[in-house]
């Protein structure tokens, strides 16, 4: 009896990859940046190990070794490279933040992402071939701040505040091209005018803007009350969790609070942002780059987001990833202002 045919079996081929629009992702370890690269990043950003960066937490981001090495390993493997020197430096004394720009500058990184209009001075005239970006930090959201950005320094992409909508994305991007933007597409939420918000620098003494630290753990204490759970940040009662409740980490714009009849989250709900479902609408919009928040996160976070943002913008799928669920603060995802449902 004749055998049968066999018919060998292919693999199915990956879809191709999307590079009309870039997947910027995080790093706060040369761990994290390993797997960000193998994961599918387009670009990778991190910053240095001290107040340069508003990720300024013990145990994360890179000496100059580190980074140059960095560097090396996302030319060999054609991925962009970006260092976020992306703090307001002290008056009368920017010496390590200027430094932080020489230093990436001779590392021949991508781009530098800063805030400050001093540095960016600085850097325009020590480095002209040096690409800028423009941090979220700067808060930049309307054509004129673009444009000025653009006009005195060179900044070639505006990194957008995460309080705009899509129609308002759309808006600004047109009007000021070739000026780039980019957004956040996966993690923290925040709702605060970024850059500008004094609310843990009131509670610590340390702060987000100048120093890289929002929420401190060295100010973070857990404080067992019967059967209730209390988080504080410095002196300032941030929630309290009945027994078998989560508790979250004490953010105070993410604490409750009592306010007239009302108790509950009244600045921002304990929630992380999740763009998965309109990134169609965000590519319409004419932004050039998507961006993951989370240097402060490890590897099994860099690998799930990354690849999951990977397959949404080739087109492998148009849902939210439920693996990534885990991953998010709170458990819940949310648009944020993206859809601004609620007006």
């Amino acid at each position: 009896m004749p055998m049968a045919e066999i018919t060998p079996l292919h693999p199915v081929a990956p879809a191709p990859r999307d590079t009309s629009i870039e997947l910027v992702c995080p790093a706060g370890t040369p761990a994290a940046l390993a797997t960000a690269v193998e994961a599918g990043a387009d670009a990778i950003y991190f910053g240095f190990r001290d107040r340069t960066n508003a990720r300024n937490f013990p145990g994360l981001n890179f000496n100059e070794k580190e980074a140059a090495e960095a560097v090396a390993t996302c030319k060999a493997k054609g991925v962009k490279s970006m260092i976020a020197v992306n703090t307001y430096p002290d008056a009368g004394d920017d010496t390590i933040w200027r430094r932080a720009v020489d230093v990436a500058a001779d590392l021949d990184v991508e781009a530098v992402i800063l805030c400050d209009m001093g540095l960016a001075a600085y850097a325009a005239k020590k480095h002209p071939n040096l690409r800028l970006h423009l941090s979220v930090q700067a808060s930049a959201s309307n054509p004129e701040a673009a444009k000025f950005y653009q006009e005195a320094f060179g900044v070639r992409r505006v990194v957008l505040p995460r309080v705009m909508s899509v129609a308002e994305i759309a808006e600004l991007t047109q009007a000021i091209a070739p000026i780039e933007t980019e957004v956040f597409v996966f993690g923290g939420l925040c709702v605060m005018a970024e850059g500008r918000c004094c609310l843990s620098s009131y509670a610590t003494g340390l702060s987000p803007n100048k120093d890289g630290v929002c929420s401190p753990a060295s100010h973070v204490r857990y404080e067992q009350e019967g059967d209730v759970m209390v988080s504080r940040l410095g002196e300032f009662t941030i929630n309290r969790f009945d027994a078998g409740e989560s508790a979250g980490y004490p953010t105070l714009c993410k604490g409750r609070f009592h306010s007239k009849a009302r108790s509950g989250h009244l600045f921002e709900d304990p929630t992380s942002l999740d763009a998965t479902t309109i990134l169609p609408d965000l590519k319409a919009a004419g932004v050039k780059a998507l961006k993951v928040e989370g240097r402060q996160r490890g590897k099994a976070y860099v690998a799930q987001v990354v690849r999951s943002l990977r397959a949404a913008i080739d087109g492998e799928t148009r849902t939210a990833d439920p693996a990534t669920r885990h991953l998010m603060e709170g458990q819940g995802r949310t648009e944020g202002a993206y859809r601004r449902d609620w007006r």
